[in-house]
């Protein structure tokens, strides 16, 4: 079984934020896959099938900067391993829509992946980035929180759907060819 969390920050306030991307994503998966979430203590979660491949769903209930606590109890109660956890989020330091697959390494800074790698005790674990973008007049705690504009909500619109596809190549396809498919610059 896979394990797939999406990271946001609950409450209808961050619903449409630059920092619940993952649950943009997760949203998509699930309407696209017929699954629903249920809500446990620290996540809302749900168990399903994607191209014959078992799934979890997971969306923390926890502030983004305790992501891990809801991470650490789905990994236990559902039984799957940090091999085959992907965890999508956001990311200000790639542009608005960018789409990335990356396998360990370091937080980035990102407060969600940092307390996952601390609850879980390890970073070996699959990410799917999305690019926010920056906005140097802006402190990037606001930013983070700010919705998006509305000239960028084809974009995140489109890398919603492209992040949800990247889940899927990772699991029909391994991490190695997804890497290769989705980690291309996109044509200007």
């Amino acid at each position: 079984m896979w394990g797939i969390v999406g990271l946001g920050n609950p409450g209808r306030k961050y619903s449409r934020t630059r920092h619940n991307i993952g649950f943009l994503v997760i949203s998509e998966i699930t309407q696209k896959h017929g699954i629903q979430l249920e809500e446990k203590l620290h996540y809302r979660a749900a168990k399903g099938s994607i191209n014959n491949t078992e799934v979890v769903l997971i969306e923390p209930l926890t502030f983004m900067n305790k992501s891990g606590i809801a991470v650490k109890e789905a990994l236990r109660r559902f039984k799957f391993t940090h091999e085959k956890l992907i965890v999508i989020h956001d990311d200000i330091d790639m542009e608005t829509g960018r789409v990335k697959i990356k396998t360990g390494g370091s937080s980035g800074g990102h407060r969600g992946v940092e307390s996952i790698i601390e609850s879980i005790g390890t970073k070996d674990f699959i990410r799917v980035k999305i690019g926010i973008g920056r906005d140097p007049e802006i402190p990037p705690e606001d930013y983070v929180l700010s919705k998006f504009r509305k000239d960028e909500l084809p974009v995140i619109k489109e890398a919603i759907k492209t992040a949800s596809n990247a889940v899927e190549s990772i699991l029909t396809n391994g991490i190695n060819k997804a890497m290769n498919q989705y980690n291309r610059k996109p044509k200007p």
